[in-house]
């Protein structure tokens, strides 16, 4: 084993990166680039935790997919004890169990409710930049990345809209533990995770008694064979969309908006050329990676990840904006080219484990970002890039706040 943590060290005359910093968050990929080349599965730090940090293309690509590496880490920790029905979601089991949930969520997930979407996420755009409008200059994450999202879900859902508010301050609450949070967030988030099962309780049985034509109705219905999601499944599943649509659109239209701010000829070329907006969001997913890193595997036997052993019992991380930015796989990766095709980014994760919300992240931030270049052709960044804040935190990549004039 020490060899194998002597490969895996900080290379030399590196400072060892504090992977959750602010400072790391506003530009990873250099740290990432030497990483990839010296020590590709990098052992460090995270907390409390000894973990592996894996950070080329191809590695995390089979890592992802490895039978032997854990989705079910949980089991020991705070928050499952406190809060088990929500950690016990598709994001943290493994199969046969997460078969079964992905299976039936699926079936939640009709062609009518997305065909459905987009025109209510179009109207939400078109509602909130009314409202900036008169103003000039905004925090587009405040006033446009957070609500679209939130309403949409809020929508999806079948909130009533009188119990809004409160939704959206148990919402917040939660984000800050499944974003990853840490000790202190799971504290403060008990009381509105007590509150919100509560009422997820209550609604849950006025759609089986009155069913709508909502997400939560579909939940509640799914069935195959003779199976159906129990009620501390519900919970969890509705906690991990909130997570899952949430936080990868927030930062895709916030980290999305300033790349192409920063490009105006592939800001040009999105505008002028309506059959390059697909691509475009695949290339802003993959060029500023909104989740920077995968949930957490634990290695259940001894197993490889490309040359490197990893022990029973070690803890995992693939670096998905590390492996998003590999020249291994990505021609010319610092480069933003909105028309890049193919483009088999990992910013959803990869395997049985991609991410469900992918699918409600790419048509909100495909429309919310056409739409707001749309509207405002004159948009500018109101601060230096250099001046803006990042999120501290390990999973996501997000800003603070993005000061724009339009």
């Amino acid at each position: 084993m020490a060899e194998v943590i002597r490969r895996g060290a900080t290379p030399a005359g590196m400072e060892p990166p504090d992977f959750t910093s602010a400072r790391f968050k506003a530009d990873p990929f250099p740290i990432y680039a030497r990483l990839r080349a010296e020590a590709p599965v990098y052992r460090t730090r995270v907390g409390r935790w000894r973990v592996c940090v894996v950070t080329r293309y191809d590695d995390v690509v089979d890592m992802l997919k490895e039978p032997l590496l854990s989705n079910d880490w949980m089991s020991t920790t705070l928050l499952t004890r406190v809060a088990r029905p929500f950690a016990r979601s598709m994001l943290t089991v493994d199969p046969p169990d997460h078969t079964r949930l992905r299976t039936l969520v699926q079936k939640a997930f009709t062609r009518g409710l997305i065909d459905r979407m987009h025109a209510q996420v179009q109207k939400v755009c078109d509602r909130l930049l009314d409202a900036a409008a008169p103003a000039g200059r905004i925090d587009l994450i405040e006033a446009y990345a957070l609500p679209l999202p939130l309403t949409m879900i809020a929508d999806m859902l079948g909130i009533p809209p009188e119990d809004r508010p409160v939704f959206s301050r148990w919402s917040k609450r939660i984000f800050a533990v499944t974003s990853g949070g840490g000790a202190s967030d799971v504290f403060k988030a008990l009381p509105s995770l007590w509150l919100f099962r509560r009422y997820l309780h209550r609604l849950f049985a006025q759609r089986r008694a009155q069913p709508q034509d909502d997400l939560v109705t579909a939940l509640v219905q799914a069935r195959e064979g003779g199976d159906k999601l129990s009620e501390d499944e519900l919970q969890a599943m509705v906690v991990l969309l909130l997570g899952a649509g949430y936080d990868t659109t927030v930062n895709l239209i916030g980290n999305g908006t300033l790349a192409l701010l920063q490009h105006p000829a592939q800001r040009r070329r999105m505008l002028e050329d309506p059959a390059v907006s697909t691509t475009a969001i695949d290339e802003l997913l993959r060029y500023t990676s909104p989740i920077d890193f995968s949930s957490p595997r634990l290695a259940r036997a001894d197993v490889s990840i490309g040359a490197e052993p990893v022990a029973r019992g070690e803890m995992v991380l693939a670096a998905l904006g590390s492996a998003n930015h590999d020249p291994a796989q990505f021609p010319d990766p610092e480069t933003l080219d909105v028309g890049r095709s193919p483009n088999k980014h990992v910013a959803f994760g990869a395997g049985a484990h991609f991410c469900l919300g992918g699918i409600l992240a790419r048509v909100e931030g495909q429309i919310a970002l056409t739409t707001l270049l749309r509207r405002f052709p004159g948009l500018q960044l109101a601060a230096p890039p250099e001046s803006l804040c990042w999120r501290k935190g390990l999973v996501l990549r997000a800003l603070e706040a993005l000061p724009v004039t339009f």
